[in-house]
């Protein structure tokens, strides 16, 4: 199984950090978010990555290349062997780097890698800056028991925000924790069949006019997840992961606190 990375935003809400470095590789602890998020699909035993870029496309492409540049780590192409600084073991990763266009929204950058895909039945594809302690293979078996053609993790809101009830003319009957009502968000963890291409038309924003016609055949699917979640969106985003980071307790390193390796070459 491969899975589509999107590389290529600007990252406007961390501009002290993107403006200087692509935001995929704004560090948690001293390690690129992206290379903690395919860690992650690494201990499932997926090793295909298939990175869309776009903005500071040249930074990303520099650090797989030479990545003496950024820091201590070792790393060939080509399915070569890298020593992985995160726990230092060997593993196998396949790298695709392919330029998607400095402007193009995620429908366009994923239409744009379409051709790399050939002969996947089933593919996975993820925002560099979200992570999760999500049980992945919980997730792949509510899309194959559903049939549908796309998924999504659902997660509940972070931010410490308020919703708010109102009566015509004004007058509020219920105000609560966003985290404690019953709303959930897109959580950037996305599976999809095939099939999805044909739902995406040039220029479409892929959750905006593809999921509704996905959505009117009965085709989308969400997985609702309450476990951890974080997104790396401001700055202090980034200090609340990286704390957890330098805690020893990041709850999206499963490789650390899972007894059991699970792959999913089944799918």
């Amino acid at each position: 199984m491969k899975v589509i990375l999107f590389c290529g935003g600007m990252g406007m809400r961390l501009r002290d950090y993107s403006e200087i470095i692509p935001k995929p590789l704004v560090t948690i602890g001293r390690i690129p978010i992206l290379l903690h998020v395919m860690k992650y699909y690494s201990y499932f035993g997926i090793n295909d990555f298939i990175l869309c870029l776009g903005y500071k496309a040249d930074g990303i492409k520099k650090f797989f290349l030479n990545p003496d540049e950024y820091l201590s780590y070792n790393f060939r192409m080509g399915g070569g062997y890298k020593k992985d600084i995160l726990n230092n073991a060997v593993v196998k990763w396949n790298i695709s780097l392919i330029d998607t266009g400095l402007h193009a929204n995620i429908g366009q950058r994923l239409k744009a890698v379409e051709e790399h895909l050939a002969g996947e039945e089933v593919f996975m594809a993820n925002y560099s800056d979200v992570l999760t302690d999500l049980p992945l293979l919980d997730f792949l078996d509510f899309f194959k028991v559903h049939g549908s053609i796309a998924g999504f993790l659902g997660v509940r809101p972070y931010h410490t925000f308020h919703v708010v009830n109102i009566e015509n003319g004004g007058l509020v009957n219920k105000i609560q924790d966003a985290r404690k009502a019953n709303i959930w968000i897109n959580g950037g963890y996305f599976i999809f069949r095939k099939e999805i291409f044909h739902y995406i038309k040039d220029g479409e924003e892929l959750v905006d006019q593809p999921f509704q016609r996905l959505i009117g055949e009965k085709q989308l699917i969400s997985y609702q997840y309450n476990g951890f979640w974080g997104c790396m969106d401001t700055f202090k985003d980034k200090q609340q992961l990286e704390e957890l980071y330098n805690s020893g307790q990041a709850p999206w390193e499963v490789w650390k606190t899972a007894s059991l390796l699970k792959h999913v070459h089944s799918y």
